[in-house]
């Protein structure tokens, strides 16, 4: 079942590494032996392939901006028209609606629907997007930066703050890696290393048995990573945010049994995570009431945060259904939509 956490989505946000807080002892080792030899990539190397070889992906504004999302606070009476009749009552929650207009004090959310007296924030969708991959490979491994990191000149040491950061989201190129202290630190530029807990990491995978259309996804819960396959290739890789431990995402092998351009979705009633999201953007069905779908309320992607569904940017999530079409993916017949691995690469913690 679907549903952002709501309590630890600002944490989330504002200490970015919340979801590896168990770890964060040994984010910077310095007091860990050095690696038995350099394990440096050469300079002319890195100056050859200075960025991973991909497409990136523009923002779709035409998506990102053609609703007005907004954030409801408290309880909310939902009227008939301006004035009229009181038909229902949204409890409190995490609740967000779309506004179609206003009118004096009233928010017309739907048809019928209006709202007044309501504490409303207007939420930003994340401007986030995935990259096209090349079908000849990469030369090294790629992935992106989870927060806005300055590097470490060498692996396992505190960083100089004088060092120019990389930014959040970043795609990097993971030149290299080696273990300091039990933890993996990448390589990622001359002299630039980040530990494996900054880094969100595409591993491709080849198509698991039980997998039988040509188009196919993998979700690596541990790098919380998505990788979109035809055939054998993966074409687009991308980062999402997957169920947290109290609501986990489920591994295995699925297929997509329904879609929705927008759909509202619902869930834990009289609980104290009641949740009423309208409008969820590009909603792919593929384990019961978990589904890969565009998320407008939060920027956390590459941090575990659902109720067990695989949040994508409102970008991907469109890309990919649309990618996965079905008069391209229904290839056999009963299949109902496409594959869709989960897994995990490793432990998360």
């Amino acid at each position: 079942m679907f549903k952002q956490m709501r309590k630890l989505l600002p944490l989330l946000l504002i200490l970015s590494g919340a979801a590896v807080a168990s770890a964060q002892d040994d984010t910077l080792c310095t007091n860990c032996p050095p690696p038995a030899e350099d394990p440096s990539l050469p300079a002319v190397e890195i100056l050859q392939y200075p960025a991973p070889n991909v497409v990136q992906l523009a923002p779709a504004e035409d998506l990102l901006y053609d609703r007005l999302y907004m954030r409801i606070t408290g309880a909310a009476s939902i009227f008939d028209a301006p004035g009229g009749a009181q038909t229902s009552v949204l409890d409190p929650g995490f609740n967000f609606v779309t506004v179609q207009g206003s009118f004096e004090d009233w928010l017309q959310i739907n048809d019928g629907q209006w709202l007044t007296g309501v504490t409303v924030t207007q939420v930003l969708p994340s401007t986030f997007a995935g990259v096209l991959l090349p079908s000849e490979g990469l030369p090294y491994p790629m992935g992106w930066t989870l927060m806005n990191r300055i590097p470490s000149r060498e692996p396992g040491v505190e960083p100089v703050e004088t060092d120019v950061p990389f930014m959040r989201y970043t795609p990097i190129n993971l030149y290299t890696a080696t273990q300091v202290g039990g933890a993996t630190w990448y390589q990622v530029g001359q002299a630039q290393w980040l530990h494996q807990h900054d880094v969100a990491k595409v591993i491709p995978v080849s198509r698991p048995e039980g997998v039988v259309t040509q188009r196919w996804v993998s979700v690596d819960l541990y790098e919380q990573v998505a990788i979109a396959y035809e055939g054998d290739v993966p074409v687009f890789a991308t980062l999402v945010s997957s169920g947290l431990a109290e609501w986990p995402t489920n591994e295995g092998v699925f297929e997509v049994y329904v879609r929705y351009a927008r759909t509202v979705m619902s869930g834990a009633y009289g609980a104290p995570d009641f949740y009423y999201l309208e409008e969820v953007p590009w909603t792919m069905y593929f384990d019961n009431d978990i589904a890969l779908h565009g998320t407008y309320w939060h920027d956390g992607f590459g941090y575990r945060h659902s109720h067990g569904c695989v949040n994508l940017s409102i970008t991907d999530a469109n890309w990919l259904f649309e990618w996965a079409s079905p008069e391209h993916d229904f290839t056999v017949p009963g299949d109902t939509g496409i594959g869709v691995f989960v897994y995990s690469s490793g432990q998360y913690t």
